[in-house]
This record gives C-alpha cells, sequence and structure tokens, in this order.
C-alpha cells in the first residue's frame, strides 16, 4: 500500500514527519508520498517559494526510505487539487491500494474540495486522530464517513480504494503558523523542526517579515 500525504510544508516539521511515520508503520505502508502542494486552493498563498519550501522538504527527508518527497504539483499548471494528484499517483501504480492521509480538521471541510465525492474510487481515505483534539464533522461528512467507514485495516490492503478508516497518532502540537510567527519575534524553533531544516532557515533568511496581506485562491483542494 502507498500513502499519500499533502502540505505546503510551510515550514515542515515533526508534526507533519511524525504522523506520516506512524501511519505508515500501523499500515505497513511500502512508502508515504509527501506531496507539496504548490497553489493549495483553501489556504493563504504560502509566505516562502515553492523552491525553498522544496529544499526544505527534501533536507527533512533525507537520509531514510520510507516517506518520500513527490514534486509532481510542482510540475503541473493550476491550482493543486488533491482529486487530480490521486489520479496521477493511480496511473503510476495501477490498481496498488492508494491511502490519502488526512487530519481529521482537514477530513471535516472534506465537502468544499474540488471533486471531493470523487475521491474515494481513486483512493482509501485514512484519518488520523489525535488525543485532545475535538473535531465537529457535520452531517454530510457524517454521511460520506458512515458510508464507507471501515474498522479493518485488511480492508485497506484488499482494495485499491473506497474505504474510509480512522487511527490513533501521537498528538505533536505543533504548526507551521505558530513557527512561522516564532521566527519573526526572533525566538528559537529548535526542536520543532530538523535541524537540517532550521539551518537552511537561517541561512536564507526565511519567515524573517510578516507576509503580505494577499489571500490565495479558496477553489477547492
Amino acid at each position: 500500500m502507498i500513502g499519500i500525504y499533502g502540505g505546503t510544508f510551510d515550514p515542515i516539521h515533526f508534526g507533519h514527519l511524525r504522523s506520516a511515520l506512524e501511519v505508515a508503520e500501523q499500515l505497513s505502508l511500502s512508502k508515504v508520498l509527501m506531496v507539496l502542494s504548490a497553489q493549495p486552493p483553501h489556504r493563504d498563498t504560502p509566505q516562502v517559494s515553492i523552491q525553498h519550501r522544496w529544499q526544505m522538504l527534501q533536507l527533512a527527508l533525507s537520509g531514510q526510505t520510507r516517506l518520500l518527497a513527490d514534486d509532481r504539483e510542482m510540475l503541473r499548471d493550476g491550482p493543486s487539487y488533491t482529486y487530480d494528484t490521486l489520479s496521477s499517483v493511480r496511473k503510476e501504480h495501477g490498481d496498488a491500494p492508494l491511502c490519502l492521509i488526512l487530519g481529521g480538521d482537514v477530513f471535516a471541510g472534506l465537502a468544499t474540495w474540488h471533486r471531493w465525492q470523487e475521491l474515494l474510487d481513486l483512493a482509501h481515505i485514512v484519518v488520523m486522530r489525535r488525543a485532545g483534539e475535538a473535531v465537529k464533522w457535520d452531517s454530510q461528512i457524517k454521511q460520506y464517513y458512515a458510508k464507507a467507514a471501515t474498522g479493518e485495516q485488511s480492508e485497506l490492503s484488499s482494495a485499491p480504494a473506497g474505504a474510509i478508516y480512522e487511527l490513533d497518532v501521537t498528538p505533536l502540537h505543533i504548526s507551521a503558523t505558530s513557527i512561522r510567527q516564532s521566527l519573526l519575534a526572533g525566538r528559537e524553533a529548535r526542536y520543532l523542526i530538523p535541524d537540517s531544516v532550521l539551518m537552511y532557515i537561517e541561512q536564507n533568511k526565511l519567515y524573517q517579515r510578516a507576509p503580505s496581506s494577499g489571500r490565495g485562491q479558496a477553489l477547492g483542494v
């Protein structure tokens, strides 16, 4: 099975890395594609360039083989829709089981995504639960979950797509927003991000000014 874990990674931090690794271990995934979102439809425009974010992602993932930096959204024009990304991964891997990895808060907003009801045609959805984070799903998402939910990991490996599975991961309360705010204020970000990423940020003087007021397009992930 192959995992797909997307994000702006602005910057990549231990919350991203630890949760991706724990999902890979619990589900015996052969690899997790850490897909850098080039033009995130639902978020503000990332503060630093995609080239910097890509370099930081590669640095964070160096020295291991299970979590792999994936640049397919960088190479595609237009908004970075998850449906298009899954379609691309599906074409590469045939009928292999694919698992789209989402946090509970992200899953809660799934109904605003581009072609969201078709995502289960391309992959399973793995929803990460973190202790202490109470996430409310509206009735539409509850119905969507109920139709495809499974408590059996074997259902993920026995079919290419179509199931929704929840699992628990370590609740590391780290956010890229708080890291950016700390760096802007001149505070230390050590132990929140890999040392190699911190060194890159310092060398390139990233996150040292407030972002502009421009907002990204809200077009659906």
